[in-house]
């Protein structure tokens, strides 16, 4: 009975996560594009441009952690809707200093908007609470696609989210920040509402009396302990390293369209093409990483990311197309590295250490990714687009030479 009964909670636990993900995709996906539009338009400087994007993964990388601690006290429904409901309150900052011409506001609510995509983060995690062995990737899949659909949706609605702005006497581009405050509001009632019994807490009631809780490290400690390890080092330098020259490619690709006048809608369009390639074909790449190997992924990363920054920077700003395929082969790329990136750091670490390094893997990701977007306002305002893919190609060249070096599971664990 208590078998059945826990399957049913993870059943609907499963639904109410994906419905979750859409509503936050819908939301936080349009801003990507808008954001770093909206940062230039404000301070008239394509340097500035990356900021927004630099900001809002600050605001993930800086609510990693406490969204993480309030889960632990109070359950996935604490941890989630407090992530979600600071990055709606972002949205409402973002929409003032955007309306406003004030870019110390704007910045703050992207910063804030951040909030929301660690919580994305953290549904991912809240998939497995209850799942057993035997269905935990495929329970972890459903989410994933509510993610997809989210995602590809919303940069396609900047259009109508812009002409929703404009006939309430607002500016064009603060429209996905209006459609972030809905959508946002709207995920944090269904995870209050629904998400019930708690699926942390409940797999928390079933865990054995005598089973050891272990603390969680901090990230300095866990990161101390990684570097005596050589593939867990590596395996968290795949996905900081893709991550990094996704981010800085894809935050900047909005700008150089808008040097010809691209319509919102193409450049959405474009955008949701980069995030089929991030999340579509993650179950297949998934089980390519198990049947292939985690290295073998990560070369097949390595190259599709190199392809892609050359595909991207040899792109005019008026062939969306060329750019719409640069750019979904950045995100097929990137969830090749970050997927079997992840499988290697579990299978390289301790089971003790696995929850921690996880964390400090999400946080020196989101860490890079900031600094990549930073620098690439400074590259494609100062050199250009193209200059900045060739840029984004250099911590990818180096992993794929790194990747032939590194040790086997086996001889690390032996050690």
């Amino acid at each position: 009975m208590k078998s059945q009964s826990t399957q049913e909670i993870q059943k609907r636990t499963i639904k109410v996560l994906a419905a979750t993900q859409i509503l936050s995709g819908v939301g936080v996906a349009g801003t990507v594009a808008a954001g770093s539009l909206l940062v230039s338009s404000i301070s008239n400087s394509e340097t500035l441009a990356g900021l927004a994007g630099s900001t809002a993964v600050l605001g993930a990388a800086a609510m990693a952690i406490p969204l993480s601690k309030l889960t632990q006290r109070g359950g996935r429904r604490l941890g989630l809707s407090v992530g979600y409901t600071v990055g709606l309150i972002g949205a409402a900052f973002a929409i003032f200093g955007g309306s406003q011409r004030i870019l110390i506001a704007m910045l703050f609510g992207t910063f804030l908007v951040g909030a929301a995509s660690a919580s994305g983060y953290q549904v991912r995690f809240a998939a497995t609470d209850l799942a057993d062995d035997s269905n935990r990737s495929r329970q972890l899949s459903y989410v994933v696609w509510g993610s997809t659909v989210g995602a590809v949706t919303g940069p396609n609605l900047m259009g109508p989210s812009g002409a929703l702005a404009e006939s309430l006497g607002l500016p064009t581009l603060v429209g996905p920040y209006i459609l972030a405050l809905i959508t946002l509001g709207m995920g944090v009632l269904v995870i209050w509402l629904f998400l019930k019994p708690d699926p942390y807490l409940t797999a928390a009631n079933l865990r054995p009396q005598s089973e050891e809780k272990h603390e969680l490290l901090s990230a300095r400690k866990t990161l101390e302990l990684i570097r005596q390890n050589p593939t867990a080092l590596f395996a968290i330098a795949a996905i900081a390293f893709g991550h990094v020259a996704m981010v800085s490619v894809m935050v900047m690709t909005p700008i150089h369209m808008a040097h010809v006048d691209v319509t919102l809608t193409v450049i959405g369009l474009v955008i949701s093409i980069h995030i089929v390639g991030m999340y579509a074909f993650s179950p297949i790449v998934g089980s390519l990483s198990d049947r292939l190997g985690r290295r073998w992924v990560i070369q097949l990363g390595v190259i599709i990311l190199l392809a892609a920054c050359l595909v991207s920077g040899l792109a005019d700003a008026h062939n969306s197309i060329q750019l719409g395929f640069g750019l979904f082969l950045l995100g097929l790329g990137w969830s090749c590295t970050l997927i079997a990136g992840s499988a290697l750091l579990s299978e390289a670490v301790e089971t003790e250490l696995r929850p921690s390094s996880q964390g400090a893997s999400d946080l020196l990701m989101n860490l890079m990714g900031a600094g990549g977007g930073a620098m690439a306002g400074v590259i494609i305002g100062t050199l250009g687009y193209g200059w900045l893919c060739l840029f984004a190609a250099v911590p990818i060249a180096t992993l794929g030479v790194w990747s032939v070096r590194v040790p086997n599971v086996s001889e690390t664990k032996g050690k």
